[in-house]
């Protein structure tokens, strides 16, 4: 389970912060040292190097020369932090022009902007948006990826549902791929090297004649891929899998079938 989820901190001083661009806040008296944008960024440098794990508001303001009370004068903890820092991460994706492409197109470049966000920042993949920060990232990145969705005969709750579940899709293909890699980092092994270390036991312990469909299959598995997991061939071949069930959903909608 994530052990972070966004939307957990005070609710009005999280909007507040994060449209601040739209809401200047006047302040009287000296003009202060730091800046919430300056507070994002090096949080966002700490959690993509180090991970969320890392990130303290302690780490934070030692990263920027100030004694920790100072930072709570911009944000008021780390779970206001880190609504800012993922509608940040959000504001700045690159969003694909697929005006007047194919709906397949559309999808699937929504699909691979948040892969590519997710290999940008890797904290981001294990923390739970089911509560959003409803920020001008997130409504930008929202209404960009809806388009891709628009006009194809499903209804607003369809397009919603079906958005939720390609995002879930590519979030769950991160998890899964920064798992692989953890793996081999811990082992200091790749997937093959692994495999052939334990070869021998493994021979032992799965008998042919016991579990014959797993040991065909996983032999089939291993042999195409050189693992028993690989990202690129997971993405590709689930987000396939999504587009199919998509194109069964549009079918419906074209025929006048009942929403569900």
């Amino acid at each position: 389970m994530p052990t972070e989820r966004t939307s957990a901190g005070d609710p009005a001083r999280t909007l507040h912060l994060l449209w601040r661009g739209s809401s200047p806040e006047r302040r009287r008296g000296p003009r202060r040292a730091l800046s919430v944008d300056t507070v994002v960024e090096t949080a966002l440098a700490i959690a993509d190097a180090e991970g969320l794990d890392a990130l303290t508001m302690r780490q934070v303001a030692k990263e920027l020369g100030v004694v920790p009370m100072t930072l709570y004068t911009y944000v008021p903890g780390k779970a206001e932090l880190l609504d800012l820092m993922l509608d940040a991460a959000y504001a700045r994706m690159p969003r694909t022009d697929t005006g007047g492409r194919p709906w397949r197109d559309r999808v699937r470049a929504v699909a691979d902007e948040n892969r590519a966000l997710f290999e940008r920042h890797p904290w981001a993949a294990t923390v739970s948006t089911a509560r959003p920060p409803l920020g001008p990232g997130q409504m930008a990145k929202y209404e960009h990826e809806l388009r891709a969705l628009d006009g194809l005969g499903l209804n607003d709750v369809q397009m919603d549902a079906c958005l939720t579940h390609l995002l879930t899709f590519v979030q769950a293909c991160a998890r899964a791929a920064a798992d692989a890699r953890a793996a081999q980092d811990d082992s200091a092994m790749n997937d093959q090297q692994w495999w052939d270390v334990n070869a021998p036991l493994l021979a032992r312990v799965l008998d042919p004649d016991t579990y014959p469909t797993a040991v065909r299959v996983g032999a089939a598995a291993g042999a195409a891929h050189g693992s028993a997991y690989d990202p690129d061939h997971a993405y590709t071949f689930g987000l396939r899998c999504v587009l199919s069930a998509f194109a069964a959903l549009i079918d419906e909608a074209g025929r006048g079938a009942p929403a569900s």
